[in-house]
């Protein structure tokens, strides 16, 4: 199939442009890069063995969209394009309505008018809010905290009405939890501009000295270390499982939503502890106070997608920090 990839030199898209290719799809990217460096493509290039094709443009520019979906003959839709940074989001709540929300019923329109009803939406666990039971299904009240997480569920409804109104279209929302890692090659990865706003990659710019230490926000949580714990997912295995969703599409219609995690837990000292592992240096860490709004545990129950995607994640906390630290050497050298 030939696949558009919003937000495809992403993080995740990036990846999921190399997991797609692998099995025989024509991937084309679609970003504005302004949360991905362009030097992503040629090295994307390097990985699948042929040049992948990238447009640079804007999910809310209609026009362009219908261009696109037309000139590439486009099967499918990989929506990843989006802002992502919670507290930002709290910050220029109309700046992700505008770029999220907005977008979506740009591409939704786009797809429409172009006969196009087969989506992959990149969604998140933020939509869950906190925990009210452990592990997280499906099926577990959504309430998320923020304009980020209430932005991932506005689309997932919108979807849901959209389905409704035409039962032809094909969605699935794949919620997310905490992607991490890197792809073996050691050429594509995470590379946050700015401060990171996640765990690993802020660990591993203080590993590289870029950062003069790790704050960890609480080791008195009911956890056994104390520090907060989280389901931590490979990219490459979340990338897999877009494939899956998207063979699972081939025979489904209507709007199905799966998590994309690995079902354990890990702590936020498992993780440096990992990590040094991998890089074969200590990581200096502080403990500070906890945050407000965070909590003590979250992971998922992933029994949905591995019984109807046929997917499950195969790749453990060693492999995600050596990838990791594979691709910032290289990335460094």
């Amino acid at each position: 199939m030939n696949i558009l990839l919003t937000g495809g030199a992403g993080y995740i898209g990036s990846h999921t442009a190399i997991a797609l290719s692998l099995v025989g799809h024509k991937v084309i990217l679609f970003d504005n890069f302004c949360n991905s460096d362009n030097s992503v493509v040629a090295r994307l290039g390097r990985v699948v063995g042929k040049e992948v094709p990238c447009i640079e443009g804007d999910v809310r520019d209609y026009v362009t969209l219908i261009k696109v979906l037309g000139d590439y003959q486009i099967d499918a839709v990989i929506h990843f394009a989006g802002l992502k940074a919670v507290g930002e989001s709290s910050k220029q709540p109309l700046k992700y309505y505008s770029n999220n929300v907005g977008g979506a019923i740009s591409l939704l329109q786009a797809m429409s008018t172009c006969g196009i009803k087969k989506l992959i939406f990149s969604s998140s666990a933020t939509v869950y809010g906190n925990p009210q039971y452990l592990p997280i299904d499906e099926n577990h009240l959504t309430a998320p905290t923020n304009p980020y997480g209430r932005n991932k569920l506005q689309i997932e409804e919108l979807l849901q009405d959209v389905s409704r109104a035409d039962p032809q279209w094909k969605i699935a929302c794949l919620r997310y939890f905490n992607p991490v890692g890197a792809h073996e090659s050691g050429l594509i990865g995470e590379d946050p501009a700015g401060i990171p706003n996640n765990l690993m990659p802020f660990i591993a710019q203080v590993a590289e000295r870029k950062l003069p230490q790790l704050n960890i926000f609480g080791n008195d949580y009911d956890t056994k270390d104390g520090t907060g714990v989280r389901d931590y997912i490979h990219v490459m295995d979340l990338a897999e499982g877009h494939s899956a969703a998207l063979s699972y599409l081939e025979e489904n219609a209507g709007v199905e939503i799966f998590n994309l995690g690995t079902g354990k837990g890990y702590s936020v000292l498992d993780m440096v502890a990992a990590f040094e592992r991998a890089y074969g240096e200590n990581i200096k860490s502080e403990v500070r106070a906890r945050r407000k709004g965070d909590i003590a545990t979250c992971f998922a129950d992933t029994k949905k997608a591995r019984e109807q995607l046929h997917w499950v994640a195969i790749r453990d906390l060693d492999q995600m920090c050596s990838s990791v630290v594979r691709w910032h050497k290289r990335k460094n050298s």
